[in-house]
């Protein structure tokens, strides 16, 4: 099973608790649905996060690789 290491940035590494984490997922799990998983509540009100795999930005549907770095990007704020 592939491992990944998670960043996570602004509210998302607050509700999370760490900055970054490694973690084993499922075969053929993709950015957005492990975001899905990791925070349900936020997924389920519409936050809609950036994702990038390897420093890259993907597409929610990318798939995970063993060895692969999956950054949760929220929506920054500000004024």
């Amino acid at each position: 099973m592939p491992v990944v290491t998670l960043r996570y940035f602004a509210t998302l590494r607050e509700s999370r608790g760490v900055e970054s984490e490694p973690l084993t997922v499922d075969e053929g799990e993709t950015a957005a649905s492990l975001y899905a998983k990791l925070f349900p509540r936020e997924h389920a009100g519409g936050l809609r996060v950036a994702f990038a795999i390897n420093r890259d930005y993907v597409p929610p549907g990318e798939l995970l690789h063993d060895g692969d770095e999956l950054c949760f990007l929220p929506p920054l704020g500000g004024g």
